[in-house]
């Protein structure tokens, strides 16, 4: 049983020997009996200290010898960089800060790290969990990050992206899903839908579910983002959205209740749920990079998490530098194998009775993405199921379309060969036609779009944006499907200190990025209000930078903190031709 009330744990005692010996800056301990690392910091008579674990993936820190100032540290991950003095990562700059632990020195100048702990929200009011009869819980594997959950007689269907593209059109599905599966969405009693990415939010698939049923309730977290910004504009009907607090238990039915928890790392947008029923609880981690702070509950009856990696255009759409092939195929294989263990190291921690690997399951089909297919590699679901069974007695499950796990026969007894029902023999499991002409003609139609007759459209959009005072000049060019300059696109500079267009780099110092964007997606991403996501995420952009640093707070914004509503074209178009088209670089925003 969990406590409902906050907790102080003692993480590290340090002896009044050990205290007088701390040094100035930064200090490396380790506790011994539990294997965990902290780092104090001393300034004079001040301490301040955290774990040692980097907020990204779970990284060690380690002496950062290019600060000679000596106070930061370096993750041997990502090397991400922290100021421990202040507790604020300053690589990439301006991004997050470190939860702090408590410092406390005893009466024999001893010290005490302690974390305080929050009760956590799924051990109020708890359940115990009853004995499930044979096919009262099945969950069933749809595709990529989409399962069908039947709970007693009510169903439930998690992220359902079941046809079109996600991402403008860098990713399609890499599995056929069952036949029936808008009869299958058209019954579920409520739907969770994690976050905005297209993957899990896909207007094309809820258009044809809301073609059948508009009323059916769909379940998001309370993110600062709200998951739905883009409903009126997608032209989706859809009138039974209920937004929930993070933390809280909604129940369903006597036997059916279930949490959305937010995500640590990217609070504004990302959540994760624990489904409960008859006391069983399903833990569903989704694309969480720390799912609620990296606090989860334990020993659950069913775990799903994402991992296969792949879902960034870095380091594959980037050149110049040290960005060569080698080093990009060398920096993916190392990156996906550090997913890899990340992942079983979660599972082994977390110890649930099953786990099953999903949410990574998309390809980059489109022709004219073929480099990215090829070296975009992505990890293997079994290979992480083997690493998993070989250090612990977790059961894992690799789902198939339409496969079909009982969780009351695999609680049961595991080697139940009706646990898990595969689909039927001959079934199609992996696609191998996909229907991108539709989707292509959609952002076609953006190309040829009267607003980008005016050149002024680029001090409107990027005014409306509403990003500057950042010392940083970024050069945009529209190009091909090639990424070659667009005969009669537009190749510009925008300096967002002061959110000018100079036809040259300035002469002060400043960082600078080149972005080549294919015509199509940029201009329906700039028509639309969209965030930049679907060109990055979506392998359409290509990039160069100088110096090789992550401007944070820069794609921060454009990915994630653009305004709710799109850019006022109508009122734009309207000034240019009132303006004539000599006057239109003039065209203030309104």
């Amino acid at each position: 049983m969990g406590s409902t009330e906050q907790t102080t744990e003692i993480l590290l005692c340090l002896s009044p020997v050990e205290v007088a010996n701390l040094k100035e800056g930064i200090n490396f301990f380790r506790n011994k009996s539990t294997g965990k690392d902290y780092i104090l910091y001393k300034s004079k008579s001040r301490l301040r200290a955290c774990k040692n674990v980097c907020k990204h993936q779970g990284g060690l820190f380690i002496k950062d010898i290019e600060d000679l100032a000596g106070r930061s540290v370096r993750c041997t991950k990502h090397n991400w960089k922290l100021d421990v003095s202040t507790m604020k990562y300053i690589n990439p700059p301006e991004s997050f800060c470190q939860d702090e632990l408590v410092v406390e020195m005893d009466e024999n100048n001893g010290l005490l790290l302690l974390e305080l702990n929050p009760p956590n929200p799924w051990d109020s009011e708890p359940r115990s969990t009853e004995e499930l009869d044979f096919g009262e819980v099945q969950i069933t594997y749809l595709t990529h990050a989409c399962m069908d959950l039947k709970l007693g007689d009510k169903r439930m269907v998690f992220d359902p992206w079941l046809m079109g593209p996600a991402f403008a059109r860098g990713w399609w599905l890499l599995h056929e899903p069952p036949s029936d599966w808008l009869e299958r969405l058209c019954q579920a009693d409520l739907i969770y839908i994690s976050h905005l990415h297209s993957d899990h939010l896909s207007y094309p698939t809820l258009k044809k579910l809301a073609g059948r049923r508009p009323d059916i309730p769909i379940y998001v977290g309370n993110t600062e983002r709200p998951v739905f910004w883009n409903l009126n504009q997608s032209g989706v009907q859809l009138t039974n959205i209920n937004v929930v607090p993070f933390g809280i238990w909604q129940q369903v039915d006597k036997n059916l209740r279930f949490m959305i928890l937010m995500d640590g790392v990217h609070p504004e947008m990302d959540t994760c749920i624990i489904v409960e029923y008859k006391g069983h609880k399903i833990l569903n981690t989704v694309d969480c990079t720390r799912p609620n702070g990296g606090r989860l509950p334990m020993k659950v009856a069913l775990m799903m998490s994402d991992f296969a990696g792949g879902a960034s255009g870095f380091p594959m759409t980037f050149s110049g530098g040290k960005f060569t092939e080698e080093w990009k195929a060398q920096f993916i294989k190392t990156e996906r194998k550090k997913l890899l263990n990340y992942k079983a190291q979660l599972v082994k921690n977390l110890q649930p009775r099953i786990y099953c690997p999903f949410a990574g399951y998309f390809v980059e089909s489109h022709p004219s993405d073929k480099y990215i297919k090829e070296t975009n590699t992505k990890n293997d679901p079994n290979e992480l199921n083997n690493l998993i069974k070989k250090n612990s007695d977790v059961i894992t499950w690799t789902p198939r379309p339409g496969a079909t796990l009982d969780l009351g026969r695999m609680l049961k007894d595991p080697t139940d060969s009706k646990g898990i029902i595969e689909p039927p023999e001959g079934t199609k499991i992996y696609k191998d036609s996909w229907d991108f002409e539709p989707y292509l003609e959609i952002l076609n139609a953006a190309v040829g779009d009267e607003i980008f007759l005016h050149s002024s459209w680029i001090k409107e959009y990027f005014t409306w944006a509403g990003f500057k005072d950042y010392n940083l000049v970024v050069r945009m060019i529209e190009t091909d499907e090639d990424f070659n300059p667009f005969p009669g696109g537009y190749d510009y500079l925008v300096d967002f200190l002061d959110l000018s267009f100079p036809k040259e780099r300035p002469q002060r110092e400043h960082p600078y990025e080149e972005i080549r964007s294919r015509v199509d997606v940029i201009r329906h991403v700039v028509k639309n209000g969209l965030l930049w996501d679907e060109l990055y995420i979506g392998f359409q952009t290509r990039l160069q930078r100088d110096p090789d640093i992550y401007h944070h707070l820069f794609w921060n914004h454009f990915q994630i903190k653009l305004p709710l509503t799109p850019p006022n074209w109508r009122s734009f178009l309207t000034c240019c031709e009132q303006n004539g088209p000599g006057i239109s670089q003039e065209c203030k925003t309104t």
